[in-house]
């Protein structure tokens, strides 16, 4: 199929969120605490409709469902059979929870099935000296439990600094949180599962937020140890691709065009999210903000304008070439 299928983002509200998404990307967000913008999503919990096009009005969950063709599968109706992926926008006004998340096989069997959760971060803006935690100091389990208990979550926890371009793979098991000033493209598996292990005592509706002790002790990596990336840059006409990431779940692209680029598109499906400038995918227009999927099967296809896009595509292909 040969047509680019367009995506409205669903908008989650959060404790933690600002007003970026609306600011930056001129998206009609519901408040001044909108902290997730889901930009490609057939999750339950936030189900992305179709803008326009031979599928306009349906949700992603229904074509992955109805016409698995546009991913390169035949149609199947099982409800545990889902679509793989999920990317958002992230602002970070304020403090993310410390968290973690569980892998595939501890998922499936402490959260009714769900897939774990790797994830990727690129940092599309921060504050001057922004700042994120990725990892811990506790050595062994013991350690992080007395940690824990003792409340000793500011030797705990590993916070590291960060600027605007920087990019990290985020594994299960890995201690985590997003903090303050903080704009991030997260893409990841298609789960919902976040296990909350410090909330620096905040009160939601008047009361604190749910902590998951015992199962963020029971996934924790340790000791921690830090997932490497490899970026890898080649120029070609047109433009920049930096390669960012392959992992069993997902390949991830920075794409910088500047002029007319060509590609062929050979994945089972890939995702594009705009996220700075604007130009054409052969010739209809987009621009900061667009997230689209090209289908199974569109073959080539051009790139024209100023702009930056993240790209990524199941399993671990570095297409577009």
């Amino acid at each position: 199929m040969h047509e680019v299928i367009f995506l409205e983002p669903v908008f989650k509200e959060m404790i933690w969120g600002g007003s970026r998404l609306a600011d930056d990307f001129g998206y009609d967000i519901p408040g001044k605490h909108t902290g997730e913008c889901w930009a490609v999503s057939a999750h339950k919990n936030g189900d992305c409709q179709i803008r326009g096009g031979s599928f306009g009005g349906k949700h992603l969950s229904e074509l992955w469902r109805e016409h698995r063709e546009l991913f390169g599968g035949a149609t199947v109706a099982a409800e545990e059979d889902m679509f793989p992926l999920l990317v958002k926008i992230i602002d970070a006004k304020e403090d993310l929870s410390i968290q973690v998340h569980p892998d595939n096989t501890y998922a499936k069997e402490h959260e009714n099935g769900s897939l774990g959760k790797t994830e990727c971060w690129y940092i599309l803006d921060c504050d001057k000296d922004a700042k994120i935690v990725i990892g811990h100091h506790a050595k062994s389990k013991e350690e992080l439990k007395q940690m824990i208990k003792q409340g000793r979550f500011d030797d705990l926890i590993r916070v590291i600094p960060v600027k605007k371009g920087d990019f990290f793979q985020i594994v299960p098991g890995t201690v985590h949180a997003i903090k303050g000033g903080t704009l991030i493209l997260e893409t990841q598996q298609n789960s919902d599962i976040t296990y909350r292990l410090y909330d620096y005592g905040r009160l939601a509706d008047g009361k604190p937020r749910k902590l998951h002790l015992e199962k963020s002790i029971d996934v924790i990596n340790c000791p921690h140890q830090d997932t490497g990336t490899a970026r890898v840059t080649e120029e070609f006409a047109g433009g920049i691709k930096e390669h960012l990431v392959s992992c069993d779940y997902y390949s991830v692209d920075r794409l910088s065009i500047s002029g007319d680029a060509d590609f062929t598109m050979t994945d089972a499906f890939r995702i594009f999210s705009v996220v700075e400038g604007a130009g054409m995918i052969d010739g209809t227009d987009i621009k900061k903000g667009d997230h689209f999927l090209l289908p199974a099967g569109y073959g080539k296809y051009r790139l024209s304008g100023e702009m930056e896009l993240i790209t990524s595509c199941t399993g671990k292909k570095k297409d577009p070439e």
